[in-house]
């Protein structure tokens, strides 16, 4: 009788050598909401592991000594485009690595990069581009944060800013580029839809400013935007001439309100550069929100797609409500320059909008105190609905006559619907409505 513990392998096939998921399938290329099961992972290399698992390590095991010194070399920079493998967590690192490369999907980016937080991505991305004398030119109003890291910390380095608002035309543009153009422009850095007010940038003008501008210049400065308002669903801002794209993680992206997190795409020359100084300052994401990331990538379509329903549903209630004077909502747009860009730029309204009071601070906190279901937190792009009030939070830094500059005025709250029921959702608002 045949010993039990051996187990005939005969009939077993040999492993399969390491595969990728396809992009493409009889010619037709896949679309993002499908790459984002798969791409970038094979579970042959994990025990066959369906789902990525968490690599708690700080630092990866070379296969021999020049394979460490070839890497080295592509993260201290001496050869161009990174390391060639996995050598240190502040690096690189297998969560951080998949991430990336279906972050890169949505917006068919040539490379993207992790970081620990929107700001620190914003952060990385600054230092890796200015010097003591440069000028950032930028749309505004920014995220106050934004803001200040320009104005208050660049500052004290002699870095420089001039800015123009969000819905300014080509002329007004070129007025403020020119300007700048006396002296090395280090970045134009945009914001839209512009955080609170929703006010849209022409990133296509931007463009063709810059480099009508710029056309015999050494050097072009490159175009930024932060697209967590809208993207990577509702706007995909490479398309119409921005060479990076800024996402706060967190909101969308991430989208359970249970993470923090940032990112960069972009073209890889320039994500390479971003990619030195985050390795010298060590901003990266760590592996556990990576993972986490992963897990909601696969179902932003659905949760913005429903998001961007409710809001539409609610917007309309509260378009006509005796105690609303205005609303900063993409679907109901009446100047015909921020008509004409969201038509060129935007597939979606979003489901995050300004909704301004009749009255002041006392009116807005009235209503948000009321709230039951909408809760009073800052942060958007979640599963839940989320009000606050710019002014007294996420925008008090910013100076009074700036913030009244920007429309950041007392009586506005700002909303980001999530997936509840829409019904629900207006009859939270109606409620709180009839506090003021």
């Amino acid at each position: 009788m045949a010993d039990p513990t051996e187990a005939d392998l005969s009939g077993i096939p040999a492993p399969q050598a390491p595969r990728s998921d396809p992009e493409t399938i009889g010619g037709r290329k896949l679309k993002p909401s499908t790459l984002m099961m798969g791409h970038g992972f094979d579970p042959t290399l994990s025990e066959g592991s369906l789902k990525p698992p968490i690599f708690l390590t700080s630092t990866f095991v070379f296969p021999n000594a020049a394979a460490g010194k070839r890497h080295f070399e592509g993260v201290t920079g001496k050869r161009p485009g990174g390391a060639e493998g996995l050598v240190y967590s502040r690096f690189n690192g297998p969560n951080q690595e998949i991430l990336e490369d279906r972050l890169a999907i949505w917006e068919e980016a040539e490379d993207a990069l992790a970081f620990s937080s929107g700001m620190s991505a914003i952060a990385t991305l600054f230092l890796s581009m200015v010097r003591p004398g440069d000028t950032i030119v930028h749309s505004g109003p920014l995220y106050a944060a934004t803001e200040t890291l320009i104005a208050k910390v660049l500052g004290r380095f002699g870095v420089h800013w001039l800015d123009f608002p969000a819905g300014a035309t080509r002329e007004e543009i070129d007025a403020v580029l020119a300007k700048a153009a006396t002296g090395r422009v280090a970045l134009i850095y945009l914001e839209s839809p512009a955080n609170p007010t929703n006010a849209l940038v022409d990133i296509a003008a931007v463009a063709a400013s810059r480099d009508a501008i710029f056309a015999n210049a050494a050097e072009q400065p490159p175009i930024a935007i932060d697209n967590t308002f809208l993207g990577p669903l509702w706007q995909q801002p490479l398309r119409h001439g921005a060479d990076i794209v800024v996402y706060s993680l967190t909101k969308y992206a991430g989208g359970h309100s249970d993470l923090v997190a940032g990112g960069l795409l972009g073209k890889k020359a320039l994500i390479d550069t971003v990619r030195s100084m985050r390795n010298t300052i060590g901003t990266i994401c760590d592996p556990n929100t990576a993972w986490m990331l992963l897990r909601s990538l696969e179902t932003l379509e659905l949760r913005m797609s429903r998001a961007g329903e409710n809001a539409a549903k609610v917007c309309a209630f509260l378009r006509d409500h005796p105690k609303v004077e205005r609303m900063g909502y993409l679907g109901f747009i009446e100047d015909a320059r921020q008509k004409d860009i969201y038509d060129r730029h935007c597939t979606g309204a979003g489901s995050t909008f300004s909704l301004y009071l009749k009255g002041g601070e006392a009116e807005a906190f009235r209503f948000l105190d009321a709230l039951r279901i909408a809760k009073l937190a800052v942060s958007l792009g979640g599963t839940e609905t989320l009000a606050s009030h710019p002014a007294g939070m996420t925008h008090l830094s910013v100076p009074d006559a700036r913030k009244a500059a920007l429309g950041i005025t007392d009586n506005l709250v700002r909303i980001s619907i999530g997936v509840e029921d829409a019904d629900d959702l207006i009859a939270d608002f109606d409620q709180a409505l009839s506090a003021i």
